[in-house]
């Protein structure tokens, strides 16, 4: 039944069970780590006013900037509350990006009242330009407040959390798009099967997962959203990640289920691809429960704060330096490859597109740029170096006369092994990885991504790693970090921001004047020599990875791609 100081917003006729308060009426804890458990456990679910009371606590505890708008100030502005408008003779501010409020089990009255809200917020924090999940979670704790005033306070000190290394909303454009970015980054590592059925289907990636927030804070029934901000107002904005990452498993799941596979799968309009996942998330609830969802949110092992944090700022930074700050038409060149203008004596279009899909990110708005090619510029190394040097990262491929094709995506610019003198030393970071196309297609990436017991997250001093002319590892062999400037350095997965316990995890690519490898530790990933023409692989401890064609190979072709910043005029 409705509680009587934190329901008077809600439609308890939508609530079904959610009505009826039980359970604990009152929590009593004062360490973090159990605190967190509870959340997650749902130690407040069944008991609305509880929640509330949770809420409340959580809230106030949220390190806030020194003037931050309170109660009274919404007092203040509104005055008396009877003269306000309906909802729909309000139109929220721009910056929501057109989201509407979700009803979320509210009285059509209430959904007015999350109309004024915000715009009052809006009148409160001039700075923000972007913010799709106000509405959102404004009608959300709309839910667990006394009246508007307090779920102004509520909201505003969420927007205005000033502790260092913690976000709770997005309010730029900025933001929110280098978390999409990082979405995308994050559903390649952690759910590779679902990310792959993405590319195969939608024509332009990034544009589908510019909806990941609003899956969560937005299309989510009520029952389910409602436990996630349970464990979102205790843990953070990595929740939000790992919610939308749960989704999509589930979506590639009920896809598969649906078509006995994952069948034919034509590249759609991504607005087809977009409704479709809109539709399945507001519909979840007839195949999975909010425990479920949560379960399988927590399940995904070895996601963590940094790593968001990094690849967020890095995502960043790589929007700024295109340009792209503000909200602007997307272009549709995520994979888009344009078969008329794509040619590769090596891979197809379709196989370009799926190599595209591994690759971090912020290189989405991308095009492939052929630099070099033994067809064209012929069979010399240093040919091959004056053709790569410059550009950061390159893509390697590699078809042998067996007819195998097999490569690598390298990070750092090949002018690094300058560094190391006439030493053939490794160099780059730890976003590099090597894969096989044919006879089937399979990438080996980092072995620290996928056995992070290997790193622990401690600088060292640079370590120097040096390799016979042969490729051949010598006893003493540690990796020699470039001196970059941490702006430079590719996100997490960069060496120089661990400790390595192994010496050989991190040996990444390397190149002098006869030969070029990539990975080591007990063998090489792909070892070609000077005159491009022979080459071997083995397994190597870099990348954990079997020999990606025979042991001993003749190179049929050779070819290096860069990657053409499409935005670029």
């Amino acid at each position: 039944m409705a509680e009587e100081d934190y329901g008077i917003f809600v439609d308890w006729n939508q609530m079904g069970d959610l009505a009826n308060s039980s359970g604990p009426t009152k929590v009593d804890c004062k360490d973090l780590k159990e605190f967190k458990q509870m959340a997650r456990q749902g130690y407040w679910a069944k008991n609305h006013k509880l929640r509330a009371q949770v809420y409340q606590q959580l809230i106030k505890a949220v390190p806030c900037r020194t003037v931050t708008p309170d109660a009274e100030v919404y007092r203040d502005i509104m005055g008396n509350s009877a003269t306000k408008k309906s909802s729909s003779q309000i139109p929220l501010p721009e910056f929501v990006d057109g989201n509407p409020v979700p009803p979320y089990c509210l009285k059509v009255e209430a959904v007015a009242s999350a109309h004024q809200i915000i715009n009052c917020l809006a009148g409160q924090f001039p700075d923000i330009s972007h913010c799709p999940a106000l509405p959102a979670i404004t009608s959300l704790l709309l839910h667990f407040s006394k009246d508007e005033a307090q779920c102004f306070e509520h909201v505003s000190r969420m927007l205005a959390c000033n502790e260092p290394g913690k976000r709770l909303v997005d309010q730029t454009f900025l933001a929110y798009e280098s978390s999409c970015m990082t979405f995308g980054d994050l559903a390649n590592k952690y759910c590779a099967p679902a990310h792959k059925l993405i590319v195969a289907t939608a024509q332009d990636v990034l544009e589908v997962y510019s909806d990941w927030q609003r899956w969560v804070l937005g299309d989510l029934p009520f029952s389910h959203i409602v436990r996630v901000l349970d464990v979102y107002l205790v843990e953070g904005y990595k929740i939000l990640y790992r919610v939308g990452i749960a989704l999509l498993k589930f979506y590639r799941k009920h896809k598969a289920g649906g078509q006995g596979g994952q069948g034919n799968q034509q590249p759609q309009d991504s607005s087809k691809i977009r409704a479709d996942i809109q539709a399945f998330v507001k519909g979840i609830a007839s195949t999975v429960t909010p425990e479920k969802l949560l379960e399988k949110a927590f399940s995904i092992r070895l996601l963590s704060r940094k790593e968001i944090t990094l690849l967020q700022l890095t995502n960043e930074k790589s929007l700024q330096q295109k340009g792209i700050t503000v909200k602007q038409k997307r272009r549709n060149v995520q994979l888009a490859l344009n078969p008329d203008t794509f040619s590769s004596e090596i891979v197809s279009a379709k196989e370009m597109r799926d190599i595209w899909s591994w690759i971090p990110e912020r290189f989405a708005l991308c095009q492939p740029q052929l630099l070099f090619t033994t067809s064209t510029h012929g069979c010399s190394l240093n040919r091959f170096y004056s053709h790569c040097e410059g550009y950061e990262p390159t893509l390697l491929l590699i078809r042998t006369t067996d007819g195998d094709v097999c490569g690598a995506f390298l990070s750092t610019d090949w002018e690094e092994r300058k560094r190391g003198g006439n030493k053939l030393s490794f160099f780059g970071t730890g976003e590099c990885f090597v894969f096989r196309l044919k006879p089937e297609m399979e990438r080996y990436e980092w072995v620290v991504i996928r056995h992070p017991e290997l790193a622990s997250s401690i600088k060292t001093q640079d370590q120097q790693e040096t390799v016979s002319s042969e490729g051949q590892n010598a006893d003493n062999n540690s990796l020699q970090q470039p001196d970059k400037p941490a702006g430079d350095l590719s996100p997490f997965l960069s060496a120089r921001h661990f400790n390595l316990n192994s010496k050989n995890t991190s040996m990444f690519m390397a190149g002098n004047f006869d030969s070029i490898i990539v990975g080591g530790g007990d063998g090489n990933a792909l070892y070609i020599d000077s005159e491009l023409n022979h080459g071997r692989t083995s397994k190597c401890a870099t990348f954990d990875n079997p020999p990606l064609c025979a042991e001993s190979f003749q190179v049929s072709l050779l070819e290096v791609w860069g990657f053409q910043d499409a935005m670029a005029s």
